[in-house]
């Protein structure tokens, strides 16, 4: 595959060949994701559990890094635009969302294009927001690594009570580890549980905030429309901590800590 240029480069760079078809980096949409998976193993197990097919959904390049000794090896996955859309949908997160409302808005530009030369680029509202979306998180996780720097802790506390974006509950697990809290995500949800921030009993709305918890802002519920490959839609329910929720567990969890301190 030769001759590829970069058509819009917002979110992340969309490649284009002589044909007018377009293509995106796999590993260059996997670092925008932000998935923690390691992206040998993201990319394996997606083209095996949804099928692309090499050569048509994707092509793969060999690369080598020159370094002052020897030189590493790598694979680039290039996908088709459309596998790229498919790739950002399953991830099933607000990255994702984002990231294939990008992708449906440079189809949308370049047939107007097409259709029109003299048409000018501009950027339409879907994009606005989800470019200024992933800006925000961007900025957060910079000022988060700010406020690890500057301590006390009391100031991070500060920075969430202003936070307008609601995290997962693995996200507050970090923060709290960052701030001394040494607790991880399987934890965390079995304390919300136990102290009936999370509802305990087995069932569909298991790990679903209770009703106090929702009545007092702390957590809200995004739900996800999912088009599974039979074409049946599902419905996804995931919890998310508020910034007012944020700033309440934190002080809450530096209050015990403090507390166990004082008693010592």
């Amino acid at each position: 595959m030769n001759n590829l240029k970069v058509i819009a480069n917002e979110m992340l760079p969309v490649l284009e060949n002589e044909n007018g078809d377009k293509f995106v980096n796999a590993r260059l949409l996997h670092e925008r994701l932000m998935t923690t998976t390691k992206f040998a193993d993201w990319i394996k197990r997606r083209i095996k559990q949804y099928n692309f097919v090499e050569n048509e959904d994707f092509f793969s390049l060999l690369k080598t890094e020159k370094r002052a000794i020897g030189g590493t090896k790598s694979i680039d996955y290039i996908f088709t635009l459309d596998s790229g859309k498919e790739l950002a949908m399953v991830e099933n997160n607000e990255q994702g969302r984002a990231i294939r409302k990008y992708f449906i808005e440079v189809e949308k530009q370049a047939r107007k294009l097409a259709s029109n030369p003299s048409f000018s680029y501009m950027i339409e509202d879907p994009v606005a927001r989800a470019k200024k979306w992933i800006e925000e998180q961007e900025e957060k996780k910079r000022a988060l690594e700010v406020i690890e720097q500057q301590r006390p802790k009391v100031l991070f506390a500060d920075a969430v009570s202003t936070s307008k974006t609601s995290i997962l509950i693995r996200e507050l697990a970090k923060i709290l580890k960052q701030n001394g809290i040494d607790i991880g995500q399987q934890r965390l949800f079995e304390w919300m549980r136990t102290n009936n921030y999370l509802i305990k009993r087995q069932g569909t709305d298991w790990n679903m905030p209770t009703q106090y918890s929702m009545e007092r802002g702390w957590f809200e519920i995004i739900e996800t429309s999912i088009t599974r490959s039979d074409g049946s839609i599902t419905i996804g329910k995931t919890p998310k901590v508020t910034g007012k929720g944020q700033l309440y567990f934190v002080n809450r969890f530096l209050k015990e800590k403090q507390s166990t301190y004082q008693e010592a």
